[in-house]
This record gives structure tokens, C-alpha cells and sequence, in this order.
């Protein structure tokens, strides 16, 4: 049986003396594990699509409920992610994120749309890889269920309270903490609370339709990193590998 779908390449992990494993993530079969033969030999045909963080359009051939690649071809390949090493390991961060909150045989439209727009985001339109992470970081925690609750202070109500609670995922005032209550609270400022609002709620093709300043960029991001990392209770190695590069 044949599968054509196209599909982000998340991981490549060898496989072998030549071959190689990648694990795919495709808007209707969601997160596909699929064997490349030959992968590693040079020259071989798979080599330009099967690249991790490359786009392109994929033919499986599925027997016993595994998946081997019969033939592929690249439509992106991200090129200027490849040129630096520091948006490349970004991308990569993505991806990992991308193959923890994805599942097996679950559509995942939105989160392929989600990767590929940032990937896009900072391979084309040039934008601050900063700014690029915190979107991605608020619009994945979203997508895994984790959408916060930024309506207004969670005790008194008002409307644009100045800190975030991170394992709760709302908004308190600095005077309204619950006596009781031991999580991290991170102070957000309004134009950073503004931003992640928009985040959370605009139309995905309008997600990169609003602007902030370079010291809210780093606010928003840092907020975005803990809220995600907190939420989903653990770190991740290409995260500090990027985060290593900034230094």
C-alpha cells in the first residue's frame, strides 16, 4: 500500500550501516516514523529531501504497519537556516518541540501550519529569531492544550493585571497572590500582555501581524520559554544549545 503526503522532517536518526529513520510530521497522518534505505550512501536521491527540517512531498510504502520511502522530493528547504548556525539550531528547537507535542496517526494541520510559518518566518522575512521563539513557544503551548487564561486577574478582575503565573497559566495582580500559593509569578508588562494575547487568539496566517519593541521581544520570550518548558515539565537540549550561541 502507498502513501503520498507531504510532511516536515523532524528528526533523522541512523539507522544501520546506511540507512537512516526520520520521523515526519504530515497534516493528515499526523507523526509518521519512516525508514530512508540508503540514506547515507553518497549520492543518493533521498539525501536533499530527508534533511531535517526540510519540506517536501513524500511516497511511503506502508507494510506490517511500517513505513519505508519509495520516493521523495524537496518543495523547501530552508536554506538560509542552513547558512546559520544559530537560526538552524532555533529550527531545530522547533522541531523537537514539534515531535514531543505530536501524535501518532492525529491530523496536525495547524501544527505542521505552525512549524512551517516560523520556519518561514525566520528563513524569508528575516524576523527577530527572538520574536519568532516566543511565538511559537505561546501558539504550541496553545495547540497542546495549554492555552492560558489572560482575560484578566484571576482574584479581582482587573483587566491588565502585571504578573503571569507559570504553572497555573493566569493573570494575577502583585497584591492578589492566593496565601497558599507557591508558583513562579513572572511580571509582564502591558505591551508584553498585549502581544501574548494576540498571539494566543489572532488567525494563524496573521500570526506575525503585530510589532514590539526589543526589550518586550526578550520579555515575551522569556515568558514564552518558562510558560512552555513549565507546562510541559521538562527542558530541551536544542533549546540549550541555542540559547548556548547567544551567549
Amino acid at each position: 500500500m502507498y502513501l503520498t503526503t507531504p510532511g516536515l522532517v523532524l528528526r533523522v536518526t541512523p539507522y544501520r550501516d546506511t540507512d537512516a529513520m526520520l520521523t515526519l510530521l504530515t497534516p493528515r497522518n499526523g507523526k509518521l516514523t519512516v525508514k530512508a534505505r540508503g540514506l547515507r550512501r553518497k549520492n543518493s536521491p533521498l539525501t536533499a529531501p530527508c534533511q531535517i527540517l526540510c519540506y517536501g512531498e513524500f511516497t511511503l510504502f506502508e507494510s506490517r504497519g511500517y513505513y519505508t520511502i519509495n520516493e521523495a522530493h524537496s518543495v523547501e528547504l530552508f536554506q538560509g537556516l542552513r547558512r546559520d548556525l544559530e537560526l538552524l539550531s532555533l529550527g531545530t528547537y522547533f522541531a523537537q518541540v514539534g515531535e514531543l507535542i505530536s501524535q501518532e496517526d492525529q491530523p496536525s494541520p495547524e501544527l505542521l501550519s505552525l512549524l512551517l510559518n516560523c520556519l518561514y518566518g525566520l528563513d524569508k522575512l528575516k524576523l527577530n529569531p527572538g520574536l519568532v521563539k516566543a511565538v511559537f513557544e505561546m501558539r504550541i503551548a496553545c495547540h497542546a492544550g495549554y492555552t492560558p487564561d489572560l482575560s484578566g486577574c484571576h482574584h479581582c478582575g482587573a483587566a491588565n493585571p502585571d504578573r503571569f503565573d507559570l504553572s497555573q497559566g493566569r493573570l494575577e495582580c502583585a497584591s492578589c497572590r492566593d496565601p497558599g500559593s507557591s508558583g513562579i509569578r513572572m511580571p509582564v508588562s502591558l505591551g508584553v500582555l498585549e502581544a501574548m494575547r494576540y498571539i494566543c487568539f489572532c488567525d494563524s496566517k496573521k500570526i506575525f501581524s503585530f510589532q514590539i519593541g526589543e526589550g518586550a521581544i526578550c520579555e515575551l520570550s522569556n515568558i514564552t520559554e518558562s510558560y512552555l518548558t513549565t507546562q510541559l515539565e521538562r527542558g530541551f537540549s536544542t533549546l540549550d544549545f541555542y540559547k548556548s550561541l547567544l551567549v
